[in-house]
């Protein structure tokens, strides 16, 4: 399973390769992997269709309890399979819609990257696995949907979907974390096995927000619905793939694994049926607003997500099948509108509505498959679509509230209704249209997938047995947590869904007559109006803003400030922690020893006269005073070999500073006053304070000889040397000491470069004077 998660990431690396030795057929090649992880994931299909789990682990931080651990049941199998099977399309589609595109290989390997992180996410066991993977979906979805990187609303549009969906994700790991941490466990089919434990915890809430916002985020729940139509920017085949079929329903997926240990709460209920509602009637009406091909068809995603929310908020039997039904039916039905609005933006030039007609004539292919596809996200019979739409009143009808729940349902479903038309089948009828340049059908790579998934639309419609057993039904058994007669049919008799969905199609049907009016209306009193992705704009100048106000504060470009925060910092940070609130100011002081404290007054004496001595070289002097009490403390206490490298090193500082000294320019008397000096004064106490406090405060204790032993006891046997602080620096600490090293190289390196641009500059001045 490791493997099979893995290998998109490999082939990506190779994607350009194959790209550059294959050409414009460089997507058949690829496309051969996902149609091969497609038919290894099937084989799954009839052991978990009769109810079994399957569990592949592998150490990764066995200390901290992480592993790369794979759970495949319904719902993961349900959607590998989605990721996989319509994965292979997308990629016979991408090297088709970008044939001849100069960076091909680089979309195939985005594109594939994307791929795996999806499939780790899905079938992820263990929660810092299931985060890796879904923030390493945020991370390549940027990558994809700015792909035209030269284009400004591409990268804004793709900085924006990173800005939600990463913020989401980092607000999901706290929740993961929190949820290990009340289940004792990493693992989520052990911590959602035990749900009552979750549900009962004081902290359920908490961990509830916090995935919920991951959730929402990512699958463009209001008010964070924004950012999925403007990744519209991205080109086709990242829409029908991302935006259809994966990256939008890994926060369903993630609301559904989730829902054994989290939901079946009031709170879980009312948040998601709310949230899910108002979205599933934003997205429509939102959708019928537009006249752009691909712009419809996000908000109708955005629509059909508020709706899988809605119905995981129910928690009802029907309702947790009618979600599994109507993901698997949108993932057909919408993966084909994209690829067919893609293909007409391919073969006409436009995605304006209002500029295409009559293209059935010149495009068949993708006209029957808009057709089919259409047709299905309308749920009319025999297709999938319609199976789903029935469940869905079933789940609605079967809940707390049923006629305000049926009614949310049927207005968006109506609303959708009309979209689908006006996508599937407005395009292709009537005379043609004035479009950029002659229509005319796509290659077979453009056309083939579309149509695939709208004939399996009608397919599974006509044997819904089929989809019952081996992918709805185990998929509706993993989200309930408990055994379901799931029972799927086209007809039932004539009852309530029935007349609800009756309801539905004549509500559709008007919106259908009537789109022209409503979305020129929609569009003056909507555009009017405030929006999140106003508010987004909002919200990042006002981050701006705020970074350059702490920029302008902090960063004044004067050094004398710099020091002074950090030296009143320091010594804050110092001296605060060993504050008793009980004892106060504690100082533990060493034992009396005349010729110890006779060195430390000498330093302390030099120290003192360092400030009120009017020379430099004396300054210099009375410095290396303090480096020579140092050695003499060393000495003291037995170091000999210390004390001899600080009084070599002491010496070599004293003559290059004061040879360096002697060559700078003399900028004449202290500028400061007298409040300035005692200001500095005052902090050179406390940062120096601060650090005899801490000094003190430490040899007070009892010392331990723990590592003393560690060291004296290898220092001969491991790194045969008898002096054990040689044989730390150059053996124990020899990494240390090479970057200790690399620093002090890298900085006589930048003082050669400026003392070499120095004497550059003097020639070229000396030159040019000569020359005047």
């Amino acid at each position: 399973m490791l493997a099979a998660t893995l290998a998109p990431f490999v082939l990506a690396v190779f994607a350009p390769f194959v790209r550059r030795r294959v050409g414009d057929s460089a997507g058949w090649v690829l496309a051969v992997l996902p149609a091969g992880l497609t038919l290894y994931f099937a084989q799954f299909l009839g052991p978990v269709a009769s109810g079994e789990t399957f569990v592949f682990a592998t150490e990764w931080v066995p200390a901290l309890g992480i592993s790369l651990s794979f759970y495949v049941d319904g719902l993961s199998l349900l959607f590998a399979l989605l990721i996989s099977f319509i994965g292979t399309f997308i990629v016979l589609y991408a090297g088709a819609y970008l044939k001849g595109h100069a960076d091909l290989g680089r979309f195939f390997m985005f594109i594939l990257m994307f791929m795996g992180s999806m499939l780790g996410l899905v079938l992820s066991d263990n929660v810092v696995t299931l985060f890796v993977f879904w923030e390493l979906t945020s991370i390549t979805s940027f990558l994809l949907i700015g792909f035209n990187h030269d284009k400004p609303r591409s990268r804004r549009a793709a900085l924006q979907a990173l800005v939600v969906t990463g913020g989401g994700g980092l607000a999901l790991l706290a929740g993961l974390l929190l949820m290990a941490q009340i289940g004792g466990s990493m693992e989520l089919s052990t911590l959602l096995a035990n749900g009552d434990v979750l549900r009962e915890h004081p902290w359920y809430l908490a961990v509830l927000i916090l995935v919920l916002a991951g959730a929402f985020t990512k699958s463009a729940q209001v008010p964070f619905h924004f950012w999925l139509p403007n990744a519209m920017e991205a080109p086709t085949p990242v829409s029908a793939y991302l935006h259809s079929a994966t990256m939008v329903k890994a926060g369903v997926y993630l609301l559904a694994r989730m829902n054994p240990g989290l939901g079946g709460t009031e709170i879980w209920q009312i948040i998601l049926m709310s949230f899910g509602g108002v979205t599933l009637l934003v997205g429509a009406i939102l959708a019928l607003r537009n006249t752009d091909l691909k712009l419809m068809l996000a908000q109708t995603t955005v629509a059909s997500l508020g709706l899988l929310v809605f119905l995981m908020g129910i928690g009802e039997d029907y309702a947790i099948e009618a979600a599994m039904a109507y993901l698997f039916a949108h993932s057909m039905f919408k993966g084909a509108l994209f690829m067919v609005a893609g293909s007409v933006d391919h073969g006409t030039g436009t995605r304006e509505l209002g500029r295409l007609s009559g293209l059935g004539r010149v495009m068949p292919f993708t006209a029957t498959a808009a057709g089919l596809a259409a047709l299905s996200m309308s749920g009319l019979p025999p297709f999938f679509g319609f199976i789903a739409k029935e469940w869905v009143y079933k789940g609605t009808l079967d809940g707390s509230l049923p006629l305000i729940l049926t009614a949310v349902a049927i207005t968006g479903n109506a609303l959708m209704f009309a979209v689908a038309f006006l996508v599937g089948f407005k395009p292709f009828f009537g005379e043609p249209g004035d479009t950029p340049h002659k229509p005319h059908e796509g290659s077979l790579g453009l056309w083939v997938g579309a149509l695939t998934l709208a004939v399996l639309s009608l397919f599974f419609g006509l044997f819904s047995g089929f989809a019952e057993t081996y992918f709805v039904g185990p998929a509706a058994v993993a989200v309930a947590g408990i055994p379901l007669a799931v029972d799927l049919y086209l007809w039932g008799g004539f009852k309530a869904p029935v007349v609800a969905s009756i309801i539905t199609v004549a509500l559709g049907a008007f919106f259908f007559w009537q789109s022209g009016r409503l979305s020129a209306w929609l569009a003056r009193v909507i555009d009017a109006l405030w929006g999140p992705d106003k508010g987004y704009d909002q919200f990042m100048d006002g981050m701006i803003g705020l970074a350059r106000w702490v920029t302008d504060v902090l960063q004044t470009g004067y050094l004398r400030r710099y020091m002074l925060v950090t030296f009143l910092t320091l010594a804050a940070v110092l001296v605060l922690p060993q504050v008793s609130l009980s004892d106060g100011f504690v100082l533990k002081t060493p034992p009396f020893d005349p010729l110890v404290w006779a060195i430390g007054l000498l330093a302390v004496v030099g120290t003192l006269a360092i400030p009120f001595t009017r020379s430099r070289l004396a300054a210099i002097m009375l410095m290396g005073v303090l480096g020579l009490s140092v050695a003499f403390v060393f000495l003291l206490f037995g170091a000999p070999d210390l004390a001899f490298t600080q009084l070599m090193v002491e010496t070599l500082s004293v003559v290059i500073l004061a040879l360096v000294i002697a060559r700078l320019p003399v900028f004449g008397t202290d500028w400061r006053g007298k409040p300035r000096f005692v200001g500095d004064a005052v902090v050179a106490a406390l940062i120096g304070g601060a650090m005899a406090y801490l000094l003190l405060s430490i040899t007070a204790t009892p010392l331990d000889l723990t590592l003393s032993e560690f060291f004296s006891a290898r220092s001969y046997t491991e790194a045969y040397g008898r002096n054990i602080v040689n044989v730390i620096l150059v053996d124990f600490r020899a990494l240390d000491t090479l970057g200790e090293i690399a620093v002090v190289a890298i900085a006589g390196v930048a003082v050669l470069g400026l003392l070499a641009f120095r004497h550059i500059d003097r020639a070229s001045d000396d030159k040019t004077g000569s020359t005047s």
